[in-house]
């Protein structure tokens, strides 16, 4: 039980925006325990660094008492939320998105309780929105929404200024909002949870709630009784304002197949050390005392305690602590390949262009890139640096891979065939 939970979110940087700051922290400090929910699209087969701070947000209430639901949304990623981007998204089939919708399940569980003590409960929205017909929806939701209101929305706004908006788009809000209406009805959910950028669809929720509740003509319409409410974290960004998890070869993904563990407990060590105390408050058990004097005394080590926990968090103890030995490895001097992070490509012939191994690796973004850091000696192949983009390097004569090395401290083994 804690009678001082909002404080401790907020002390620790997971509190944005509320609907109403007063209601959301008595809800949260009661004895009396909410049910809440968070929503997520499956617009990708994996989770990704943007995902986190609401699914932590997710887990630290639900430690506390309060029951969680998770909606992945298969009838919301059919359709694609504007917000946060300039262009319309790519329009999925429903077998894509039914095939993400098992994958994205399968991660959330890794950050959230489903079995045991106040277990989360995971639904899919299709469930509800496709009992309506597109003119039974329209009647009960869309009546509700004012075009000139929604356009004002920064989802809306910002691509409106780009050039651009579809009708389908604008449903976005129209569905979600509907999600917290029926989650509230059917389940009793009060509170609605997400980043920063859903908070006009989590607004449209709450104003939809009251809205219909007005035009049945509910007694209690006037009162905060059946109100609901909604409670934003922030978005992950650099000290520059820019968003976290954009790496050389994309999105720092959830999934060991898409970012390795290796690739991921590197991402973070490499972050900016203005960052480093953020994440440690953000995705760490680690007292805020404890905090604080790490990063006043040794940021190095703090780096590495919020590295190796973020690790561990995402992909396991025993991955995180692979990583380790494969740092220490071939930071000791040790770099034989035996424990490099391996490429998935496979070198098919016995000799090969330097720049096309390294692009071909995805140790660079582009062949443009790897010219640029031979040029620079910011590369090496087991050991050596490269001395111009025409060396061919030769498969070995004692092994069948090499060791490739980009700046000082990212490692890649490379098979030859």
């Amino acid at each position: 039980m804690n009678k001082e939970l909002f404080a401790l979110l907020k002390s620790r940087g997971y509190v944005y925006q509320c609907t109403n700051l007063e209601k959301v922290t008595e809800m949260l400090d009661s004895d009396d325990k909410i049910t809440f929910y968070l929503g997520i699209d499956p617009t990708a087969d994996s989770l990704h660094i943007g995902h986190f701070v609401a699914l932590m947000l997710f887990r630290h209430l639900q430690d506390a008492g309060h029951r969680g639901i998770l909606v992945i949304g298969g009838a919301t990623a059919l359709i694609g939320d504007p917000s946060g981007k300039n262009d319309i998204r790519k329009t999925l089939t429903k077998e894509q998105v039914e095939y993400n919708f098992k994958e994205v399940k399968t991660l959330a569980k890794r950050f959230i309780k489903v079995d045991g003590d106040n277990p989360a409960i995971i639904l899919d929205n299709t469930d509800w929105i496709n009992t309506y017909s597109y003119i039974d929806f329209m009647r009960i939701v869309g009546v509700h929404f004012n075009i000139s209101t929604m356009l004002s929305a920064d989802a809306y706004a910002n691509r409106l200024e780009q050039g651009g908006l579809t009708f389908l788009e604008m449903s976005y809000m129209l569905m979600q909002a509907f999600d917290f209406v029926h989650l509230n009805k059917e389940y009793g959910c009060v509170l609605q949870i997400g980043g920063s950028d859903q908070w006009g669809n989590i607004v449209a929720g709450t104003s939809l709630n009251k809205k219909m509740r007005f035009s049945k003509d509910e007694s209690s319409s006037k009162s905060e009784k059946n109100d609901i409410y909604g409670l934003t974290c922030p978005l992950l960004l650099t000290k520059e304002g820019k968003k976290m998890g954009k790496t050389e070869s994309g999105i720092l993904w959830i999934a060991h197949d898409k970012t390795t563990s290796y690739d991921f407990y590197q991402y973070f060590y490499n972050i900016d050390d203005t960052d480093v105390e953020m994440l440690l408050k953000l995705f760490t058990c680690v007292s805020l005392k404890e905090i604080q004097s790490l990063c006043s005394n040794d940021i190095i080590e703090a780096k590495r305690v919020m590295a190796y926990e973020i690790t561990r968090l995402v992909h396991g103890e025993k991955e995180a602590k692979k990583v380790l030995h494969v740092i220490r490895s071939l930071f000791n001097g040790e770099a034989s390949g035996e424990n490099a992070p391996e490429s998935e490509y496979v070198v098919n012939y016995n000799k090969i262009n330097v720049v096309d191994l390294f692009y071909n690796a995805g140790l660079v973004s582009s062949k443009g890139e790897a010219r640029r850091l031979i040029k620079q000696n910011g590369v090496a192949v087991d050991e050596q640096r490269c001395c111009s983009p025409d060396d061919v390097i030769a498969k070995p004569i004692d092994r069948d891979f090499v060791l490739l090395k980009k700046g000082k401290k990212k490692y890649m083994k490379v098979w030859f065939q």
